[in-house]
């Protein structure tokens, strides 16, 4: 069994219970599937967050702001590596991948709200990574 975040089209979220990803996909495309606020069956699965279980003794230990401050290093550099920065344009990049303009690719830039908009208006799947940078050595803030 396996536990979904679900969102409507008009942006309510709740939960789905499925036996796998296949189920789920099954219900959806037959249309078993609708938001129990509006009825809306416009329904898509959305990042959620997920807990771990652990055994009497383990060993894990919370994350500290240092263990969080070297995972979003990793991120930034996966991101740097990988990515095509387009800047301002993402959003006309994101389009023209989209819509076939362009060869699929990784892309990385900024929006605004309302370009954000238009991608999700548009079936535009995106997300979005809040990439800060480190102070560059020897620097004032």
């Amino acid at each position: 069994m396996i536990v979904f975040d679900l969102k409507c089209g008009n942006g309510h979220t709740f939960e789905g219970w499925f036996d796998d990803n296949k189920a789920f996909l099954q219900q959806k495309k037959k249309g078993l599937i609708a938001c129990p606020v509006c009825n809306d069956g416009t329904v898509e699965k959305k990042l959620s967050t997920f807990g771990i279980k652990s055994t009497r003794g383990s060993n894990l230990r919370v994350p500290g702001p240092d263990d969080m401050a070297a995972f979003a290093q990793k991120i930034t550099e996966f991101v740097d590596n990988n990515f095509e920065d387009v800047g301002c344009d993402f959003t006309k990049e994101a389009l023209k991948i989209h819509y076939g303009a362009s060869e699929p690719r990784n892309i990385k830039g900024v929006s605004t709200e309302a370009e954000e908009k238009i991608l999700k208006d548009e079936g535009v799947e995106f997300v979005k990574i809040p990439v800060g940078r480190a102070p560059e050595p020897n620097s004032e803030n």
